[in-house]
């Protein structure tokens, strides 16, 4: 038998019956996060070491002694100028092509067509699938002659690896606003299509359009296999046989610099989204 009294000592969130399980959940939540933080060290680890053990082999000279010729010497080397501006160039076009192709269709598959938004989600996701030789193989066997001694052919190669990224960023934006009822309303108040997009629903879809741009211009900027089968000397291309003629440390650095200005630029495309979030913030702060 027990007695009243232990039966209430068990059911009173004062005793010390009932301050086991707090403190077990304290200890497991201080365990979780002893964990977290030695996954998050030995991540920041292998990310870190390398970055570090190639910026000290950059600043290393042949002497062994430290210096920053590696860097200094990076803009008079042969087609240095002509590899990165051809990089840059070739992100502008993807970034525009992509958006002027995806948003629309992402907009008029929401809106028209929605049961069929499952077979664009494997559609898109094809040139993950297919590899990179095959498909830039194929492009060079059927594209017309006239592109082919262009960059934009490149472009529209880089449009399509671009697509799974993009589709699903400006997807996950089209899902998070009510689509149906701005559109409707700004038809109603006498908006074309046109201007449905362009003033309605790209301002909606910021936050959608600035990932999907951080990933193209980062997937640009990084693509090797196409450009050098394609015969395109962009700066990928560039280190890599830069580096085949035997000046390591110039290359290295080199490397070191496109991965830096690629964080910086994708660094000040995301800013544009954290200054709207911080007006909004500070908006409704105020109301």
């Amino acid at each position: 038998m027990v007695a009243l009294g232990e039966v209430d000592a068990l059911f009173d969130p004062g005793d010390a019956v009932a301050r086991p399980p707090r403190a077990w959940a304290a200890g497991r939540l201080r365990s979780i996060a002893w964990w977290r933080g030695i996954v998050l060290v030995c991540t920041g680890a292998f990310f870190l070491i390398p970055l570090f053990a190639a910026l000290r082999f950059s600043l290393e000279s042949f002497s062994g002694a430290l210096t920053f010729s590696a860097f200094t010497a990076i803009p008079t080397q042969p087609g240095f100028t002509a590899a990165l501006s051809l990089s840059i160039h070739l992100a502008v076009v993807t970034t525009l092509i992509t958006l002027g192709l995806m948003v629309p269709t992402a907009v008029y598959v929401h809106l028209r067509l929605p049961r069929l938004r499952p077979i664009f989600d494997g559609i898109t996701i094809l040139p993950i699938v297919i590899p990179p030789v095959v498909l830039i193989v194929g492009v060079l066997q059927v594209a017309p002659t006239s592109l082919k001694g262009t960059p934009y052919l490149l472009a529209l190669v880089y449009v399509v690896l671009a697509m799974p990224f993009v589709y699903r960023s400006v997807d996950a934006g089209l899902r998070a606003i009510d689509l149906k009822t701005l559109v409707e309303a700004s038809r109603s108040l006498g908006g074309r299509w046109p201007s449905t997009v362009w003033r309605v629903i790209v301002p909606n879809l910021r936050t959608g359009i600035l990932s999907a741009t951080v990933l193209t211009v980062a997937l640009v900027l990084g693509e090797f296999t196409m450009a050098s089968l394609d015969l395109y000397q962009t700066l990928p291309v560039w280190i890599y046989n830069f580096f085949l003629s035997g000046n390591g440390h110039v290359s290295t650095a080199v490397s070191l610099l496109a991965l830096v200005v690629t964080w910086l630029v994708l660094l000040v495309i995301s800013s544009f989204d954290l200054r709207r979030i911080r007006r909004m913030a500070q908006a409704r702060r105020d109301a």
